[in-house]
């Protein structure tokens, strides 16, 4: 066999066979250096045996023992990186779990956070929603269901409106024409003849309150408020005001 060819399958051995290798050599070069006599040794001329002795290679027994040596504590040194590895390994899986129970707890900390923060924001849109609310209500006047307040929340509408007229201008007209009641009705003037009858607070017949109705309030002829505000916005166009008027219109 070449000597490239030895090289090249030595080359192809792992670390553990190569060890195996070197000391199975070692043991059998001191097995032969033990057993083995030179040629040129001389020995002492001994007497002639009646037979010839068995042949005994010495030393043979301790190469043996070496070899199991060496293969027992290269086995010993395999068990030793396997146990090594083990406990990485474990180690490692031991960080990876933290590493995600870590992550897992972060996520969590920050889910709760976000749904804390939403849930703030809509109490802080609810709170805000029903101070607004309160103020509309506070900024809201409330009006007596009386003629005074009638009168009053009348105005309010025709300024609202643009309609001139004053409260004492409305009241003057109103106990005039029905005494402040709002379901007065005259059934036996020239309206009622015509099947027209004037009725509520000012007396007003049905096609002037629907042709000077006043957006938003009752179409109701007999509601006092919306009955106040048709007439009032008839007497501006006919006479310019309410306030101008001091008889039957």
């Amino acid at each position: 066999m070449s000597t490239f060819s030895i090289h090249s399958r030595l080359r192809r051995l792992s670390k553990t066979q190569k060890l195996s290798a070197a000391g199975v050599s070692a043991a059998a070069c001191a097995a032969l250096s033990l057993s083995l006599v030179p040629a040129h040794a001389e020995t002492p001329a001994e007497p002639q045996a009646s037979s010839a002795a068995p042949v005994v290679i010495a030393g043979l027994p301790q190469a043996k023992t070496i070899q199991a040596s060496i293969i027992e504590q290269h086995s010993t040194a395999e068990k030793l990186v396997k146990a090594a590895d083990a406990v990485k390994a474990k180690h490692a899986a031991a960080a990876k779990a933290k590493a995600e129970a870590k992550a897992a707890a972060k996520a969590k900390a920050a889910a709760k956070a976000k749904a804390k923060a939403v849930a703030k924001a809509k109490a802080d849109v609810a709170k805000r929603s029903s101070q607004a609310a309160s103020r509309s209500a506070a900024r809201t006047p409330v009006y007596a269901d009386n003629l005074n307040g009638w009168i009053t929340e009348a105005l309010d509408i025709m300024k609202a409106h643009g309609i001139p007229g004053s409260y004492d201008g409305l009241h003057r007209n109103i106990m005039r024409e029905s005494t402040g009641n709002p379901n007065a009705v005259n059934g036996w003037d020239i309206n009622a003849q015509n099947g027209t009858p004037s009725c509520g607070l000012l007396q007003v017949i049905q096609p002037t309150f629907n042709a000077y109705h006043v957006s938003g309030t009752s179409t109701n002829i007999y509601d006092p408020v919306a009955n106040i505000t048709a007439a009032a916005n008839y007497a501006a166009d006919r006479y310019g005001s309410i306030d101008n008027v001091n008889s039957a219109y």
